[in-house]
């Protein structure tokens, strides 16, 4: 399967065909007829209220959570050229976590929808705060990663003090729970709040690609080629913060993704980064949709989150990658 439109296509289907099983897995089953029927008429419907205010904006941040996971794994493991890394690499994802987590400790949730992904996307702008501030304009790949697990840390450290020093148990349990991740009972005005920080981020990492696939030659290489490697490098980090981290803000910490779809898909446009990236970003939906629909599908009672579905797709992926390698290399 060498042919990357072919590819691309294959996989388009893929997201199309996983986003209507996700609309379409849920407690009550929807009667189509009735939806149809409320639309023309212009009449309520609580099949269509079920489709239009639950399942629709669910399905909707997890295609675009899961394909800003994606792309955003690959354009990390591209820039930083290491087949581990992802999002957490450079802490954008604890920051954007630790930014909602200070808003469930001091209990502001409850003064209006926008006040917990609008404290994850300041989370996320300290991280590339702190990465500037920490790596300097002109840092090095290895200072970015240095500054990174330096921020990662931190933030780490101060989520888990949040945790140890919850008011009620209550609190504790909304943190836990936000952590674990989550796309269920999103509305609208959460998809709304993050497309536009998620489109310029996918802009700015897909405007990068012929970058990345110099970088495969080596920094000083592609310099001569004539590209601006701190520019560049610069632009793709803030492309990385500003999608994942308006991702994160809705739908807590979800891993594996951005590990796991870069590794799967590789092969299938021959180790091209730049057209890795748009596959990447297709895969992560697909991956996270059906991840959805298992979510859906096992829960009976108390609901499962879906970064504990990614965490055992990714855990046993990776294994597998060991004992491969382990063979390739005895």
């Amino acid at each position: 399967m060498n042919s990357y439109p072919r590819v691309l296509g294959l996989l388009f289907l893929a997201v199309m065909g996983s986003f209507f099983a996700d609309i379409c897995v849920g407690p009550v089953t929807l009667q189509w007829a009735n939806i149809w029927a409320a639309m023309v008429d212009n009449k309520a419907s609580l099949d269509a209220l079920i489709l239009f205010e639950i399942r629709l904006p669910r399905a909707f941040l997890a295609m675009l959570v899961g394909a800003t996971l994606g792309i955003s794994g690959a354009a990390l493991q591209g820039l930083l050229r290491n087949p581990l890394a992802e999002s957490g690499v450079i802490g954008v994802s604890n920051c954007a976590a630790l930014g909602a987590v200070l808003v469930f400790y001091f209990g502001m949730t409850q003064w209006s929808w926008f006040v917990l992904p609008l404290a994850g996307l300041v989370g996320a702008l300290v991280s590339v705060v702190m990465i500037f501030l920490l790596a300097g304009r002109s840092g090095s790949t290895v200072t970015l990663i240095l500054a990174g697990i330096a921020i990662n840390t931190l933030a780490g450290a101060l989520m888990a003090m949040a945790l140890n020093f919850a008011p009620n148990p209550y609190a504790m349990q909304e943190i836990v729970f936000w952590l674990l991740g989550s796309v269920a009972n999103r509305s609208m005005n959460e998809v709304l709040i993050t497309v536009p920080f998620i489109t310029v981020g996918w802009v700015l990492i897909l405007s990068c690609g012929r970058f990345l696939n110099a970088l495969t030659l080596g920094e000083e290489t592609t310099k001569s080629l004539g590209f601006n490697v701190r520019h560049l490098r610069w632009r793709l980090v803030i492309g990385v913060v500003a999608c994942v981290g308006a991702a994160v803000s809705v739908s807590g910490n979800i891993g594996f993704i951005g590990l796991v779809i870069p590794h799967l898909l590789r092969p299938w446009v021959r180790h091209d980064p730049q057209r890795l990236l748009a596959v990447s970003a297709l895969g992560g939906a697909v991956l996270l949709l059906l991840s959805d629909v298992a979510v859906q599908l096992l829960s009976s009672g108390g609901e499962l989150k879906l970064g504990v579905i990614t965490s055992l797709v990714g855990g046993p992926f990776f294994l597998y990658l060991i004992l491969k390698n382990r063979n390739v290399w005895s």
